[in-house]
């Protein structure tokens, strides 16, 4: 087993590091994120494995680093880097998904939904009339609506929405 690990260990992280920096390259850059966002997590968590067997076969050394004190400044300056995004995020408090607000906002009877619109209910009716939508009441939802008008629901909401 030893000298199985001695072959593989190193390669391993070497083959892990290298697709981890590229997908978290791609990932800063937003590109192709649908191809690399599974990748990068799930492949940056089995790099823990040839990680710590690494520093298992090298705990020597690691001592060494940590008895000279050179393993301090480094460990140090990473947690530091690591709470200046982690702490202005977790100030924030959690925002809440894009995505489940468009799936309520077009699930909500206008009747509801027109106030967030900064509008009346009567209002966001006739301007879904007046675009050719078919619209019974105020009670009505987006998405009711999208259904009866074979239109997407998103779209009508992008269309009622008050601009900037």
């Amino acid at each position: 087993m030893n000298g199985f690990l001695g072959r593989v260990t190193t390669p391993f992280t070497f083959g892990l590091f290298a697709v981890s920096a590229i997908s978290g390259l791609a990932l800063f850059f937003h590109l192709g994120s649908n191809l690399f966002h599974s990748m990068h997590e799930w492949l940056s968590l089995l790099l823990l494995v040839p990680f710590f067997v690494h520093v298992w076969r090298n705990w020597g050394a690691m001592k060494g680093y940590f008895r000279r004190g050179s393993m301090i400044v480094p460990l140090a300056l990473s947690l530091v880097a690591a709470a200046a995004f982690a702490i202005p995020a977790a100030m924030q408090g959690k925002a809440g998904s894009p995505r489940a607000a468009v799936m309520l906002m077009t699930q909500t009877p206008l009747d509801n939904l027109a106030p967030v619109l900064k509008t009346t209910p009567d209002a966001l009716r006739a301007n879904l009339l007046q675009r050719g939508y078919k619209v019974a009441s105020t009670a009505d939802t987006l998405a009711s609506v999208a259904a009866a008008s074979g239109a997407p629901a998103i779209k009508l909401l992008v269309e009622v929405m008050p601009s900037r």
